[in-house]
C-alpha cells in the first residue's frame, strides 16, 4: 500500500501525463489514482473524459465497471464490462469482467448469461466468495444441484464459520436424495445456531425422508417457531400432517405457504390432498 507522500507524487506524475498529452490512456490512469484513494467523483469525471475520446478503450470501460459494480448500478455493469470483453483482455482482467458482469446480470435475474459468465470467469479460482455463492445459487436455479453442491462444499473449506454455506450445503444434498449426508452437514450448522429456523426445515425435511416422522414433526415445530412464515418448513410439516391423517391443519399449512410463495411441489398437494385447490 502507498503512503500519504508516494499517493500525492504519484497522482502529481498522473497529473503531468495529463496535461501533456490528454488521451484516453492518461485520463484512465490519473482515474486510476483517484479510484485508489476513494475520491471515486474525480475518478468517474476522468473516466468520463477517457471514454468521450474512446469509447472502447478498454482500461477505462474495465475501470468505468469497476466503479459501476462499486456503486452498485448494475446495468452500468452490464454495459462497461460488455465493452471490455469485446477486446483482447489478459486472462485475469477478462476473469474479473466476467465474474462482475455474472454477479450483475444475476442482480438483473438474467439468469442463463449470469451463470455462462461466473462458470466461466471463476474456473478453478476461489478468491472470491460473494461470487462463488452467487454461483452456487444459480446453479441450484437451473436444476444442477451437483455443481451446486461442488461449490457449496469449497466454501464451507474456505468459510467454515458461514453458517449459511452449510445450511446450503445440507440443502442441495436433500436435493440429491442424500439424506443422511445431509443431516451430518446440518448438524455441523446447528453447531453453530441450535435454532436457525433454515436450517432446522432442511434438518426437518431430511428427517421426514428417511421416515423418522416424529423427530421431523418435532424438528420442524422448532423451525416454524423462530419463523412462522418459511413456506419450506410448512410444506414439510403439511407432509407429515397428511401422513398422520389431519387433512384440515395439513391444508392450512399449504394454504398458507402457497400465499408467502410456495415451495415446489405444494400446489400438487393442495390438489391431492385439499378438494382440488384453496
Amino acid at each position: 500500500m502507498l503512503t500519504a507522500g508516494e499517493r500525492s507524487l504519484a497522482m502529481e506524475k498522473y497529473q503531468a501525463a495529463v496535461d501533456s498529452a490528454a488521451t484516453s490512456a492518461t485520463w484512465t490512469a490519473r482515474a486510476r489514482g483517484w479510484y485508489e484513494t476513494g475520491k471515486y467523483e474525480k475518478a468517474l469525471k476522468d473516466l468520463n473524459g477517457a471514454l468521450a475520446l474512446d469509447s472502447l478503450f478498454a482500461p477505462a470501460n474495465q475501470l468505468r465497471a469497476e466503479y459501476a459494480f462499486h456503486t452498485e448500478d448494475n446495468e452500468a455493469v452490464v454495459k462497461y464490462t460488455d465493452r471490455a470483453l469485446a477486446t483482447e483482455l489478459k486472462p485475469a482482467a477478462k476473469s474479473q469482467m466476467l465474474v462482475m458482469r455474472g454477479q450483475a446480470k444475476a442482480a438483473l435475474r438474467i439468469n442463463k448469461d449470469a451463470l455462462a459468465d461466473l462458470k466461466e470467469g471463476l474456473g478453478v479460482r476461489t478468491d472470491d466468495l460473494p461470487a462463488m455463492k452467487v454461483l452456487a445459487r444459480l446453479y441450484d436455479q437451473n436444476g444442477q444441484y451437483a455443481e451446486s453442491l461442488a461449490v457449496l462444499e469449497s466454501l464451507c473449506a474456505l468459510e467454515p464459520e458461514d453458517l449459511g454455506n452449510w445450511s446450503n450445503r445440507g440443502y442441495e444434498l436433500n436435493q440429491l436424495e442424500r439424506y443422511d449426508d445431509a443431516l451430518a452437514v446440518l448438524e455441523t450448522a446447528l453447531d453453530q445456531d441450535k435454532d436457525q429456523p433454515v436450517v432446522l426445515s432442511n434438518k426437518a425435511f431430511a428427517l421426514m425422508k428417511t421416515n423418522r416422522n416424529e423427530d421431523a414433526l418435532k424438528t420442524v415445530e422448532h423451525s416454524l417457531k423462530s419463523d412462522p412464515n418459511n413456506p419450506y418448513a410448512l410444506r414439510t410439516r403439511a407432509e407429515l400432517r397428511i401422513r398422520k391423517g389431519n387433512l384440515d391443519k395439513a391444508c392450512d399449512d399449504l394454504t398458507l405457504a402457497k400465499a408467502l410463495g410456495s415451495a415446489p411441489g405444494v400446489d400438487e398437494m393442495i390438489k391431492e390432498n385439499c378438494g382440488g385447490g384453496r
